[in-house]
Protein backbone atom coordinates (compact mmCIF):
# COMPACT_ATOMS: atom_id res chain seq x y z
CA UNK A 1 0.00 0.00 0.00
CA UNK A 2 3.01 2.03 1.02
CA UNK A 3 4.46 1.38 -2.67
CA UNK A 4 1.33 2.10 -4.29
CA UNK A 5 1.41 5.34 -2.89
CA UNK A 6 4.37 6.58 -3.74
CA UNK A 7 4.25 5.58 -7.31
CA UNK A 8 0.83 7.50 -7.73
CA UNK A 9 2.67 10.74 -5.88
CA UNK A 10 5.78 9.88 -8.37
CA UNK A 11 3.33 9.58 -11.39
CA UNK A 12 1.92 13.38 -10.22
CA UNK A 13 6.15 14.82 -10.76
CA UNK A 14 6.44 12.82 -14.28
CA UNK A 15 5.47 15.63 -16.59
CA UNK A 16 7.45 17.91 -14.78
CA UNK A 17 10.94 19.00 -16.35
CA UNK A 18 12.66 18.42 -13.02
CA UNK A 19 10.93 15.31 -12.12
CA UNK A 20 12.91 11.84 -10.89
CA UNK A 21 15.09 13.37 -7.94
CA UNK A 22 11.52 14.27 -6.08
CA UNK A 23 9.02 11.60 -4.42
CA UNK A 24 6.93 14.58 -2.90
CA UNK A 25 4.23 16.19 -4.73
CA UNK A 26 4.39 20.20 -4.46
CA UNK A 27 1.74 21.88 -2.36
CA UNK A 28 -0.91 22.81 -4.64
CA UNK A 29 -0.89 26.12 -3.83
CA UNK A 30 3.17 26.65 -3.83
CA UNK A 31 2.67 25.20 -7.30
CA UNK A 32 0.00 27.40 -8.63
CA UNK A 33 1.42 30.33 -6.58
CA UNK A 34 5.58 29.81 -7.94
CA UNK A 35 4.09 29.41 -11.77
CA UNK A 36 5.20 32.03 -14.03
CA UNK A 37 3.27 30.44 -17.03
CA UNK A 38 0.55 33.01 -16.74
CA UNK A 39 3.27 35.77 -17.52
CA UNK A 40 5.58 34.68 -19.19
CA UNK A 41 3.11 33.17 -21.65
CA UNK A 42 4.02 36.27 -24.14
CA UNK A 43 7.40 35.20 -24.54
CA UNK A 44 6.25 32.06 -26.64
CA UNK A 45 7.60 33.58 -29.96
CA UNK A 46 10.97 34.17 -28.56
CA UNK A 47 10.97 30.77 -26.56
CA UNK A 48 10.28 29.03 -29.99
CA UNK A 49 12.92 31.03 -31.95
CA UNK A 50 15.36 30.14 -29.52
CA UNK A 51 14.48 26.84 -29.96
CA UNK A 52 15.06 26.44 -33.43
CA UNK A 53 18.05 27.84 -32.74
CA UNK A 54 19.09 25.19 -30.19
CA UNK A 55 17.78 22.66 -32.62
CA UNK A 56 20.33 23.73 -35.30
CA UNK A 57 22.94 23.67 -32.62
CA UNK A 58 22.48 20.22 -31.43
CA UNK A 59 22.44 19.21 -35.04
CA UNK A 60 25.69 19.98 -36.03
CA UNK A 61 26.79 18.66 -32.78
CA UNK A 62 25.53 15.15 -33.92
CA UNK A 63 22.42 15.13 -31.53
CA UNK A 64 20.01 15.01 -33.77
CA UNK A 65 20.25 13.66 -37.70
CA UNK A 66 19.03 16.10 -40.43
CA UNK A 67 15.58 14.32 -40.74
CA UNK A 68 14.81 14.38 -36.98
CA UNK A 69 16.25 18.25 -37.45
CA UNK A 70 13.60 18.86 -40.26
CA UNK A 71 10.93 17.27 -38.11
CA UNK A 72 12.09 19.55 -34.80
CA UNK A 73 11.85 22.62 -36.98
CA UNK A 74 8.44 21.93 -38.40
CA UNK A 75 7.09 20.78 -34.54
CA UNK A 76 7.94 23.83 -33.30
CA UNK A 77 6.61 26.14 -35.64
CA UNK A 78 3.00 24.00 -35.49
CA UNK A 79 3.46 24.59 -31.75
CA UNK A 80 2.59 28.32 -32.50
CA UNK A 81 -0.25 27.64 -35.09
CA UNK A 82 -1.75 25.44 -32.78
CA UNK A 83 -1.26 27.43 -30.01
CA UNK A 84 -3.20 30.47 -31.51
CA UNK A 85 -5.90 28.52 -33.30
CA UNK A 86 -7.03 26.53 -30.45
CA UNK A 87 -7.09 29.96 -28.12
CA UNK A 88 -9.32 31.45 -30.50
CA UNK A 89 -11.19 28.17 -30.51
CA UNK A 90 -12.02 28.93 -26.93
CA UNK A 91 -12.39 32.38 -26.95
CA UNK A 92 -15.21 31.55 -29.35
CA UNK A 93 -16.10 29.34 -27.07
CA UNK A 94 -16.59 31.25 -24.10
CA UNK A 95 -18.65 34.11 -26.20
CA UNK A 96 -15.54 36.49 -26.49
CA UNK A 97 -16.54 39.58 -28.21
CA UNK A 98 -13.52 39.16 -30.70
CA UNK A 99 -12.92 35.52 -30.97
CA UNK A 100 -9.68 36.36 -33.07
CA UNK A 101 -8.44 38.02 -29.75
CA UNK A 102 -5.99 40.42 -28.80
CA UNK A 103 -2.71 39.57 -28.33
CA UNK A 104 -3.22 39.59 -24.40
CA UNK A 105 -6.30 37.84 -24.67
CA UNK A 106 -4.81 34.93 -26.99
CA UNK A 107 -1.67 35.06 -24.88
CA UNK A 108 -4.31 34.22 -21.10
CA UNK A 109 -6.14 31.74 -23.67
CA UNK A 110 -2.89 29.65 -24.38
CA UNK A 111 -2.50 29.78 -20.40
CA UNK A 112 -5.98 28.28 -19.99
CA UNK A 113 -5.19 25.58 -22.90
CA UNK A 114 -2.07 23.89 -20.31
CA UNK A 115 -2.58 24.60 -16.34
CA UNK A 116 0.24 21.61 -15.75
CA UNK A 117 2.36 24.04 -17.31
CA UNK A 118 4.87 25.73 -14.92
CA UNK A 119 6.39 28.16 -17.08
CA UNK A 120 6.79 28.96 -20.99
CA UNK A 121 9.40 26.44 -21.50
CA UNK A 122 7.33 23.20 -19.70
CA UNK A 123 4.38 24.63 -22.01
CA UNK A 124 6.68 24.51 -25.36
CA UNK A 125 8.35 21.10 -24.06
CA UNK A 126 4.39 19.96 -23.89
CA UNK A 127 3.24 20.83 -26.97
CA UNK A 128 5.90 19.87 -28.68
CA UNK A 129 5.63 16.48 -27.19
CA UNK A 130 1.82 15.89 -28.54
CA UNK A 131 2.59 17.34 -31.74
CA UNK A 132 6.09 15.01 -32.60
CA UNK A 133 6.24 12.81 -29.96
CA UNK A 134 9.53 11.63 -28.09
CA UNK A 135 11.61 13.10 -30.32
CA UNK A 136 10.56 16.69 -28.64
CA UNK A 137 12.16 15.43 -25.26
CA UNK A 138 15.94 15.42 -27.38
CA UNK A 139 15.38 19.16 -27.84
CA UNK A 140 16.49 20.30 -24.08
CA UNK A 141 19.51 18.32 -24.45
CA UNK A 142 22.49 20.14 -23.43
CA UNK A 143 20.72 23.26 -22.47
CA UNK A 144 19.14 24.72 -18.97
CA UNK A 145 16.13 26.68 -18.75
CA UNK A 146 18.60 29.24 -16.97
CA UNK A 147 19.72 30.13 -20.43
CA UNK A 148 16.27 30.25 -22.13
CA UNK A 149 14.93 32.41 -19.94
CA UNK A 150 18.31 34.65 -20.76
CA UNK A 151 17.95 34.41 -24.13
CA UNK A 152 14.15 35.13 -24.19
CA UNK A 153 14.03 38.10 -22.42
CA UNK A 154 17.27 39.42 -24.18
CA UNK A 155 14.84 38.87 -27.74
CA UNK A 156 11.87 40.52 -26.22
CA UNK A 157 14.22 43.63 -24.92
CA UNK A 158 15.90 43.95 -28.20
CA UNK A 159 12.38 44.08 -30.24
CA UNK A 160 10.93 46.42 -27.31
CA UNK A 161 13.79 48.91 -27.98
CA UNK A 162 13.22 48.71 -31.87
CA UNK A 163 9.29 49.42 -31.13
CA UNK A 164 10.84 52.13 -28.88
CA UNK A 165 13.24 53.89 -31.01
CA UNK A 166 10.27 53.80 -33.94
CA UNK A 167 8.06 55.86 -31.49
CA UNK A 168 10.57 58.09 -30.62
CA UNK A 169 11.57 59.06 -34.09
CA UNK A 170 7.77 59.44 -35.16
CA UNK A 171 7.53 61.98 -32.28
CA UNK A 172 10.44 63.81 -33.14
CA UNK A 173 9.24 63.88 -36.28
CA UNK A 174 5.91 65.21 -35.04
CA UNK A 175 7.88 68.00 -33.02
CA UNK A 176 10.29 68.86 -36.09
CA UNK A 177 7.06 69.45 -38.27
CA UNK A 178 5.90 71.76 -35.48
CA UNK A 179 8.56 73.92 -35.38
CA UNK A 180 8.69 74.01 -38.53
CA UNK A 181 4.87 75.26 -38.91
CA UNK A 182 5.42 77.56 -35.66
CA UNK A 183 7.91 79.56 -38.20
CA UNK A 184 9.60 82.98 -36.91
CA UNK A 185 6.11 83.01 -33.97
CA UNK A 186 7.75 83.76 -30.38
CA UNK A 187 6.83 82.24 -27.04
CA UNK A 188 7.71 83.41 -23.56
CA UNK A 189 10.68 81.20 -21.87
CA UNK A 190 10.42 80.61 -17.98
CA UNK A 191 13.06 80.02 -15.05
CA UNK A 192 11.81 79.49 -11.34
CA UNK A 193 8.48 79.26 -13.28
CA UNK A 194 8.86 83.14 -13.94
CA UNK A 195 8.94 85.09 -17.62
CA UNK A 196 12.41 85.20 -18.83
CA UNK A 197 13.45 85.47 -22.08
CA UNK A 198 11.61 85.68 -25.32
CA UNK A 199 11.95 82.48 -27.84
CA UNK A 200 10.45 80.85 -30.75
CA UNK A 201 8.23 78.12 -30.34
CA UNK A 202 10.39 76.27 -32.69
CA UNK A 203 13.55 76.51 -29.88
CA UNK A 204 11.27 75.48 -27.09
CA UNK A 205 9.73 72.44 -29.18
CA UNK A 206 13.98 71.73 -30.36
CA UNK A 207 14.88 71.24 -26.67
CA UNK A 208 12.56 68.03 -26.54
CA UNK A 209 13.71 66.94 -29.85
CA UNK A 210 17.11 67.40 -27.69
CA UNK A 211 15.74 65.03 -24.85
CA UNK A 212 14.70 62.42 -27.59
CA UNK A 213 17.49 62.08 -28.98
CA UNK A 214 19.85 61.49 -26.18
CA UNK A 215 16.83 58.58 -25.38
CA UNK A 216 17.51 57.40 -28.58
CA UNK A 217 21.29 56.96 -27.98
CA UNK A 218 20.77 55.00 -24.49
CA UNK A 219 18.54 52.84 -26.13
CA UNK A 220 20.78 52.14 -29.20
CA UNK A 221 23.97 51.71 -26.46
CA UNK A 222 21.79 49.20 -24.76
CA UNK A 223 21.04 47.17 -27.76
CA UNK A 224 24.44 46.96 -28.55
CA UNK A 225 25.39 45.63 -25.17
CA UNK A 226 22.83 42.95 -25.04
CA UNK A 227 22.84 41.82 -28.50
CA UNK A 228 25.26 38.58 -26.69
CA UNK A 229 23.24 35.14 -27.36
CA UNK A 230 23.56 33.14 -23.43
CA UNK A 231 22.68 30.03 -25.54
CA UNK A 232 25.10 27.47 -24.87
CA UNK A 233 25.34 28.91 -20.67
CA UNK A 234 23.75 25.19 -19.83
CA UNK A 235 22.67 26.08 -15.93
CA UNK A 236 25.53 27.73 -14.94
CA UNK A 237 28.77 26.45 -15.94
CA UNK A 238 28.51 25.63 -19.75
CA UNK A 239 26.69 23.21 -21.73
CA UNK A 240 28.39 19.77 -21.39
CA UNK A 241 28.31 19.38 -24.87
CA UNK A 242 30.54 20.48 -27.91
CA UNK A 243 28.62 22.77 -28.84
CA UNK A 244 29.35 25.32 -31.54
CA UNK A 245 27.71 28.41 -30.03
CA UNK A 246 28.16 30.86 -33.33
CA UNK A 247 25.49 28.50 -34.73
CA UNK A 248 22.83 29.90 -32.02
CA UNK A 249 24.04 33.70 -32.05
CA UNK A 250 24.11 33.51 -35.56
CA UNK A 251 20.23 32.38 -36.07
CA UNK A 252 19.12 34.85 -33.32
CA UNK A 253 20.53 37.90 -34.93
CA UNK A 254 23.11 38.35 -32.00
CA UNK A 255 26.53 39.26 -32.75
CA UNK A 256 28.11 36.93 -30.63
CA UNK A 257 27.86 34.03 -28.05
CA UNK A 258 28.01 35.17 -24.25
CA UNK A 259 31.62 34.84 -22.86
CA UNK A 260 30.98 34.05 -19.58
CA UNK A 261 28.18 30.93 -18.96
CA UNK A 262 27.63 32.34 -15.24
CA UNK A 263 27.20 35.77 -15.90
CA UNK A 264 24.81 34.80 -18.74
CA UNK A 265 22.49 32.96 -17.01
CA UNK A 266 22.10 35.74 -14.20
CA UNK A 267 23.09 38.92 -16.08
CA UNK A 268 19.75 40.94 -16.48
CA UNK A 269 21.99 44.42 -16.77
CA UNK A 270 20.10 44.64 -20.09
CA UNK A 271 16.71 44.61 -18.77
CA UNK A 272 17.51 46.82 -15.98
CA UNK A 273 19.37 49.56 -19.05
CA UNK A 274 16.49 49.08 -20.67
CA UNK A 275 13.94 50.37 -17.65
CA UNK A 276 16.49 52.96 -16.90
CA UNK A 277 16.00 54.40 -20.20
CA UNK A 278 12.54 53.79 -20.38
CA UNK A 279 12.41 55.87 -17.10
CA UNK A 280 14.59 58.69 -18.22
CA UNK A 281 12.10 58.79 -21.30
CA UNK A 282 9.29 59.07 -19.33
CA UNK A 283 10.86 61.99 -17.30
CA UNK A 284 11.18 64.13 -20.74
CA UNK A 285 7.44 62.81 -22.13
CA UNK A 286 6.49 64.20 -18.80
CA UNK A 287 8.11 67.62 -18.75
CA UNK A 288 6.40 68.19 -22.05
CA UNK A 289 3.06 67.19 -20.63
CA UNK A 290 3.50 68.73 -17.57
CA UNK A 291 4.35 72.21 -19.79
CA UNK A 292 1.57 71.65 -22.01
CA UNK A 293 -0.99 71.52 -19.15
CA UNK A 294 0.40 74.56 -17.83
CA UNK A 295 0.00 76.61 -21.38
CA UNK A 296 -3.42 75.44 -21.77
CA UNK A 297 -4.81 76.42 -18.99
CA UNK A 298 -6.47 79.83 -18.73
CA UNK A 299 -4.24 81.59 -16.94
CA UNK A 300 -1.17 80.95 -19.93
CA UNK A 301 -3.67 80.75 -22.87
CA UNK A 302 -1.14 79.54 -25.08
CA UNK A 303 -2.24 76.80 -26.72
CA UNK A 304 -5.76 75.20 -27.15
CA UNK A 305 -5.98 71.38 -26.54
CA UNK A 306 -6.91 69.22 -28.78
CA UNK A 307 -10.72 67.91 -28.50
CA UNK A 308 -10.12 64.07 -29.46
CA UNK A 309 -7.12 64.02 -27.33
CA UNK A 310 -9.23 65.69 -24.00
CA UNK A 311 -12.32 64.53 -22.11
CA UNK A 312 -14.55 66.72 -20.25
CA UNK A 313 -16.38 66.80 -16.65
CA UNK A 314 -19.30 64.68 -15.61
CA UNK A 315 -20.11 67.96 -13.38
CA UNK A 316 -19.05 70.97 -14.91
CA UNK A 317 -20.08 71.27 -18.57
CA UNK A 318 -17.77 74.06 -19.77
CA UNK A 319 -14.69 71.57 -18.74
CA UNK A 320 -12.05 70.63 -21.21
CA UNK A 321 -9.68 68.52 -19.34
CA UNK A 322 -5.96 67.73 -20.18
CA UNK A 323 -6.46 63.53 -19.82
CA UNK A 324 -3.39 62.55 -22.10
CA UNK A 325 -1.15 64.98 -20.40
CA UNK A 326 -2.12 64.25 -16.96
CA UNK A 327 -1.88 60.44 -17.77
CA UNK A 328 1.72 60.47 -19.26
CA UNK A 329 2.81 62.53 -16.18
CA UNK A 330 1.26 59.50 -14.05
CA UNK A 331 2.63 56.67 -17.04
CA UNK A 332 6.03 57.91 -16.30
CA UNK A 333 5.87 57.14 -12.34
CA UNK A 334 4.92 53.13 -13.73
CA UNK A 335 8.39 53.64 -15.39
CA UNK A 336 10.26 54.33 -12.87
CA UNK A 337 8.35 52.05 -10.75
CA UNK A 338 9.64 49.69 -13.26
CA UNK A 339 13.37 50.20 -13.15
CA UNK A 340 13.58 50.85 -9.20
CA UNK A 341 11.94 46.86 -9.01
CA UNK A 342 14.75 45.47 -11.41
CA UNK A 343 17.58 47.41 -9.13
CA UNK A 344 16.50 46.48 -5.93
CA UNK A 345 15.43 42.91 -7.13
CA UNK A 346 19.08 42.15 -8.46
CA UNK A 347 21.24 44.29 -5.93
CA UNK A 348 21.58 41.25 -3.71
CA UNK A 349 21.66 38.37 -5.85
CA UNK A 350 24.49 35.73 -5.57
CA UNK A 351 25.67 34.40 -8.38
CA UNK A 352 23.95 33.04 -10.65
CA UNK A 353 21.09 32.31 -11.58
CA UNK A 354 18.19 32.06 -8.63
CA UNK A 355 14.53 32.07 -9.01
CA UNK A 356 13.78 35.75 -7.68
CA UNK A 357 15.02 36.79 -11.31
CA UNK A 358 11.61 35.49 -12.23
CA UNK A 359 10.44 38.31 -10.93
CA UNK A 360 12.19 40.80 -12.58
CA UNK A 361 9.92 39.68 -16.20
CA UNK A 362 7.16 41.70 -15.28
CA UNK A 363 8.55 44.90 -14.76
CA UNK A 364 10.33 44.14 -17.69
CA UNK A 365 6.85 43.90 -19.61
CA UNK A 366 4.84 46.40 -18.19
CA UNK A 367 7.58 49.35 -18.88
CA UNK A 368 7.64 47.94 -23.10
CA UNK A 369 3.85 47.88 -22.45
CA UNK A 370 3.60 51.57 -21.12
CA UNK A 371 5.96 52.71 -23.37
CA UNK A 372 4.48 51.64 -26.35
CA UNK A 373 0.67 52.88 -25.21
CA UNK A 374 2.61 56.57 -25.09
CA UNK A 375 4.36 56.48 -28.09
CA UNK A 376 1.80 54.80 -30.26
CA UNK A 377 -0.47 58.60 -29.35
CA UNK A 378 1.71 61.15 -28.49
CA UNK A 379 2.89 62.05 -32.27
CA UNK A 380 -0.51 62.42 -33.23
CA UNK A 381 -0.99 64.06 -30.30
CA UNK A 382 2.00 66.58 -30.74
CA UNK A 383 0.80 67.42 -34.41
CA UNK A 384 -2.43 67.99 -33.53
CA UNK A 385 -1.72 71.19 -30.88
CA UNK A 386 -2.33 74.28 -32.37
CA UNK A 387 -0.57 77.55 -30.80
CA UNK A 388 -2.32 80.82 -29.60
CA UNK A 389 0.49 82.50 -31.69
CA UNK A 390 -0.80 86.02 -31.18
CA UNK A 391 -0.97 85.61 -27.56
CA UNK A 392 2.39 84.34 -26.89
CA UNK A 393 3.80 87.09 -28.70
CA UNK A 394 2.42 89.44 -26.55
CA UNK A 395 3.30 87.36 -23.47
CA UNK A 396 6.76 87.46 -25.39
CA UNK A 397 6.92 91.01 -25.72
CA UNK A 398 5.71 92.45 -22.67
CA UNK A 399 6.92 91.77 -19.04
CA UNK A 400 10.92 93.05 -19.70
CA UNK A 401 11.61 89.71 -21.30
CA UNK A 402 13.85 92.45 -23.19
CA UNK A 403 16.04 93.79 -19.96
CA UNK A 404 18.62 91.19 -21.40
CA UNK A 405 18.60 92.38 -24.72
CA UNK A 406 19.14 95.98 -23.47
CA UNK A 407 21.78 94.90 -20.89
CA UNK A 408 23.53 93.39 -24.22
CA UNK A 409 22.60 97.12 -25.68
CA UNK A 410 24.88 98.61 -23.43
CA UNK A 411 27.62 95.79 -22.92
CA UNK A 412 27.95 96.99 -26.58
CA UNK A 413 28.44 100.38 -26.25
CA UNK A 414 31.49 99.68 -23.37
CA UNK A 415 29.53 99.70 -20.12
CA UNK A 416 30.75 96.07 -18.07
CA UNK A 417 27.95 94.23 -18.08
CA UNK A 418 28.06 94.13 -14.34
CA UNK A 419 27.17 97.85 -14.61
CA UNK A 420 25.06 97.53 -17.34
CA UNK A 421 22.99 95.06 -15.61
CA UNK A 422 22.39 97.52 -12.65
CA UNK A 423 21.23 100.63 -15.18
CA UNK A 424 18.77 98.19 -16.58
CA UNK A 425 17.44 96.97 -13.57
CA UNK A 426 16.86 100.54 -12.50
CA UNK A 427 14.82 101.25 -15.53
CA UNK A 428 13.18 98.06 -15.00
CA UNK A 429 12.44 99.66 -11.78
CA UNK A 430 11.23 103.08 -13.66
CA UNK A 431 9.14 101.05 -15.61
CA UNK A 432 7.50 99.30 -12.77
CA UNK A 433 6.91 102.52 -10.73
CA UNK A 434 5.24 104.31 -13.89
CA UNK A 435 3.66 101.07 -15.84
CA UNK A 436 5.94 101.60 -18.96
CA UNK A 437 8.03 98.65 -20.93
CA UNK A 438 11.43 99.95 -21.59
CA UNK A 439 10.92 100.87 -25.04
CA UNK A 440 7.72 103.06 -23.79
CA UNK A 441 10.22 105.50 -21.67
CA UNK A 442 11.88 108.07 -23.53
CA UNK A 443 15.44 108.61 -24.09
CA UNK A 444 15.71 111.63 -21.97
CA UNK A 445 14.34 109.67 -18.91
CA UNK A 446 17.08 106.44 -19.21
CA UNK A 447 19.93 109.00 -20.38
CA UNK A 448 19.71 110.33 -17.00
CA UNK A 449 20.58 106.46 -16.18
CA UNK A 450 23.24 106.43 -18.24
CA UNK A 451 24.39 108.77 -21.01
CA UNK A 452 24.99 105.69 -23.22
CA UNK A 453 21.69 105.45 -24.17
CA UNK A 454 21.06 106.51 -27.36
CA UNK A 455 18.03 106.39 -30.24
CA UNK A 456 19.51 103.08 -31.75
CA UNK A 457 18.45 101.65 -28.02
CA UNK A 458 14.94 101.28 -29.58
CA UNK A 459 15.66 98.82 -32.41
CA UNK A 460 18.01 96.34 -29.90
CA UNK A 461 15.14 95.75 -27.97
CA UNK A 462 11.93 94.74 -30.64
CA UNK A 463 11.01 91.27 -29.91
CA UNK A 464 12.96 90.50 -33.34
CA UNK A 465 16.53 91.87 -32.25
CA UNK A 466 15.88 89.90 -28.75
CA UNK A 467 15.27 87.02 -30.44
CA UNK A 468 18.55 87.29 -33.08
CA UNK A 469 20.84 88.75 -30.04
CA UNK A 470 21.21 84.87 -29.03
CA UNK A 471 23.04 84.19 -32.24
CA UNK A 472 25.02 81.40 -31.26
CA UNK A 473 24.47 77.99 -31.91
CA UNK A 474 22.36 76.35 -29.84
CA UNK A 475 20.58 79.84 -29.66
CA UNK A 476 17.06 81.30 -30.01
CA UNK A 477 18.10 83.68 -33.03
CA UNK A 478 15.94 83.05 -36.04
CA UNK A 479 18.90 81.73 -38.60
CA UNK A 480 20.16 79.86 -35.43
CA UNK A 481 16.93 78.15 -35.34
CA UNK A 482 16.11 77.21 -38.90
CA UNK A 483 19.69 76.27 -39.17
CA UNK A 484 19.21 73.79 -35.97
CA UNK A 485 15.98 73.05 -37.22
CA UNK A 486 17.87 71.47 -41.15
CA UNK A 487 20.58 70.19 -38.97
CA UNK A 488 18.08 67.87 -36.59
CA UNK A 489 16.38 66.98 -39.53
CA UNK A 490 19.33 65.16 -41.21
CA UNK A 491 20.37 63.36 -37.49
CA UNK A 492 16.93 61.76 -37.41
CA UNK A 493 16.99 60.91 -40.97
CA UNK A 494 19.72 58.92 -40.52
CA UNK A 495 18.11 57.11 -37.72
CA UNK A 496 14.70 56.10 -39.15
Amino acid sequence: MNKAFKMSEQEQNASKMWSGRFREPLNKRFEDWQRSFPFDVRLLSYELFASKAHARMIAAAGILSDEELQQMLTGLTEVMHTSIRESRELLARAGHKRPDGDFLDLMHAIVLLAPEAEDIHHFTELQLTKIIGPLALKLHTGRSRNEQIATDMRLFVREAIDTTITGLSAWTDALLTLAEEAGDAAMPSYTHLQRAEPVLIAHWLLAYVSMAERDITRFVDARKRLNLCPLGSGAIAGATLALDRAIAAEALGFDAPTPNSMDATSDRDFALEFTQAASVLGLHMSRFAEELTLHATAEYGFLDLPEAFSTGSSAMPQKKNPDFTELIRGKSARLIGSATALSVLIKGLPLAYNKDLQEGQEPVFDAADTLAGMLSILPDFTRALKFREAHMKAASASGYLNAMAAATYLSNKGIPFRKAHEIIGNAVRLGLESKRELEAIPITELQLLSPAFEEDFYAAITLEATLDCHDVIGGTARPRVKQALEDARKRLSGIN
